[in-house]
């Protein structure tokens, strides 16, 4: 199985910026599993709430998290991404990620018409 993994919005690209070459490295490998594998376990990936999900990545004492959904079950298209320094997902990070979410299929059905 081979996904297709896609950017939207560039939040993806201004996150992964911020972060120095391991740190990204560590993210990509976990794309590339996200990728090849069919099924992941929830060290890896999590469903947060209404089809928003998150890639999970630590990488010396740091946790990242990158939001990213499913469209048309071979397509994953990634959302935002941030360091995550609580124990609970910020609310404030998956209110951006729907937000981003909505914005992206409305793009999506107006491009369609």
């Amino acid at each position: 199985m081979i996904r297709k993994i896609r950017t939207y919005g560039g939040y993806f690209e201004a996150f992964m910026a911020t972060l120095e070459e391991k740190e990204q490295e560590k993210i990509q490998y976990g794309l590339l599993l996200l990728k090849t594998q069919h099924r992941l376990s929830k060290k890896f990936v999590k469903l947060i709430r209404d089809g928003i999900y998150e890639l999970r990545t630590e990488y010396r004492n740091n946790i990242y998290r990158v939001f990213f959904i499913f469209d048309e079950g071979q397509i994953v298209i990634l959302f935002n991404g941030f360091q995550k320094k609580t124990l609970k997902t910020p609310v404030n990070e998956i209110e951006k990620a729907l937000k981003i979410k909505k914005a992206y299929y409305e793009d999506k059905q107006s491009q369609n018409r």
